[in-house]
């Protein structure tokens, strides 16, 4: 079932300005003013700000006088809005397929055929909040059965993340303002001069008055927003992005049929990559149904490859997931992600060492939603530090284990629990338990004058 990705951006005016300006202090409060004539007003207002009472739509002159050491920057839609896009790029190549602009402050995505990359939805919304924070970005990311109603929880939340479980759209938004149905202003302020404040209200109230009030938007947003009507979502394009496609004069939906054309398209895109000496990284397939809907697939490799019969069968190991439906009329293969790439003259084996290569490995693993990784030695004297987690493509690491160092024969599944009682807390122990068994020890001196021992410790035995 397509389930859809909301990220809410509530501070981008303000957190572009600070990115663009890294020298602005932290506790530095912002507002961004807009103007129209004479007028001029609080558009945007970073946490600071409202902290100190700075609200949107506030007098520049009350917000100023309101808070003295306010930083003022006038409003540039512009900057914003190519900000945006740069950032819906950037969540294209990462998380999903298909991903578009959602208005002047959000993203939406559907995680269909990606979320299984992300190892699911929880980790992949945490992880989405965490690379934002990351980024200085103040996110919002809400999970639902529609764009609109991910929409809606992502902009009502105050915390950084919700998942509405598949079925419960009706009880999510029932209580959620109006406002969050993407309805114009000027609708929204007659429904409120009507009565109608929640969601629930207005999907409970028989649609024919509505209608003949307010037209067919208010009852194709909550078709919408319940999942009634579908509402396919307008990947996000560039021109610096390599994608080839095929249109149908008779919509296909056979599996061999698709893995036809398919295969096709790989050749026509590696054919594109090669011209420009590039190799891809990530790809997208988009099927576009006779239905009006949108299904896509997605396939990575771990370095940048030209391989027609690789990348096909990456593709093919994932084509039984579309539906068809009623068919598929056009099929749409872009390369998102792609990187310099140079013929290489292979070794003789007669001659060199030859190398395994486990790319393929790798990409096979990747693709069904595996992490892989790949162990590498770390400069510790503690047995559990001296390992980390690196990529599995990632170059050879130079760090080699100190080899003077002792190191146990044999170590424990996990570090175990042992008891020890001493007189002071920095005095040597006087009772050591492991496992439930008390360890008779007992040190040769008094751990200062050499001449009364070699203060070496020893085990006699195990009590009773």
């Amino acid at each position: 079932m397509t389930r859809v990705v909301s990220i809410y951006l509530p501070d981008l005016p303000t957190d572009r300005i600070r990115r663009d300006d890294p020298s602005i202090p932290p506790e530095q409060a912002i507002a961004v003013i807009a103007r129209s004539g004479s007028k001029r007003w609080v558009s945007a207002a970073d946490a600071a700000a409202r902290k100190a009472g700075v609200r949107v739509g506030m007098p520049a002159a009350k917000a100023q006088a309101l808070f003295r050491g306010l930083m003022m920057v006038d409003a540039d839609l512009d900057m914003d809005a190519a900000a945006l896009e740069r950032i819906t790029l950037w969540a294209l190549t990462l998380y999903s397929p298909v991903v578009a602009v959602d208005g002047a402050d959000g993203i939406v995505m559907d995680n269909e055929g990606a979320d299984h990359l992300q190892g699911g939805e929880l980790p992949m919304v945490t992880r989405i909040a965490n690379r934002f924070m990351a980024k200085k970005l103040t996110a919002r990311v809400a999970v639902a059965d529609s764009w609109g109603a991910a929409h809606a929880c992502a902009r009502a939340i105050s915390r950084e993340t919700v998942i509405v479980p598949i079925g419960e759209t009706a009880r999510a938004v029932e209580k959620l303002p109006i406002s969050l149905l993407r309805l114009s202003p000027k609708i929204v302020s007659d429904l409120r001069t009507l009565g109608f404040q929640s969601i629930g209200e207005l999907a409970n109230t028989a649609r024919a008055p509505l209608t003949l009030r307010f037209g067919p938007e208010i009852g194709r947003r909550l078709d919408q927003m319940f999942g009634r009507t579908s509402e396919p979502i307008d990947p996000i394009r560039t021109v610096d992005l390599i994608e080839v496609s095929r249109a149908f004069a008779e919509p296909i939906g056979a599996a061999e049929t698709i893995d036809k054309y398919v295969a096709r398209l790989v050749v026509q895109l590696i054919d594109e990559l090669q011209k420009k000496g590039l190799g891809v990284r990530r790809a997208d397939l988009i099927v576009d149904k006779v239905d009006g809907t949108r299904q896509a697939i997605r396939a990575g490799t771990v370095k940048p490859a030209r391989d027609v019969a690789w990348l096909t069968k990456l593709f093919r190991d994932r084509t039984e997931k579309i539906e068809p439906g009623f068919g598929i009329e056009k099929l749409t293969l872009v390369a998102v992600m792609a990187e310099p790439l140079e013929e290489m003259q292979k070794s003789s084996g007669l001659v060199e060492e030859e190398v395994t290569d486990v790319s393929p490995l790798i990409d096979i693993y990747g693709n069904r939603g595996h992490r892989v990784f790949r162990v590498a030695p770390v400069a510790s004297d503690v047995p559990e530090r001296s390992v980390q987690r690196i990529s599995a493509a990632a170059d050879p690491v130079a760090v080699s284990w100190v080899h003077h160092w002792r190191r146990p024969v044999r170590l424990l599944v996990r570090p175990e629990l042992i008891e020890v009682i001493a007189l002071m807390p920095d005095h040597p122990p006087v009772a050591v338990t492991w496992r439930g068994k008390r360890l008779w020890v007992f040190r040769s001196g008094d751990g200062v004058d050499p001449e009364t021992g070699n203060h070496r410790w020893f085990v006699h035995g195990i009590f009773a």
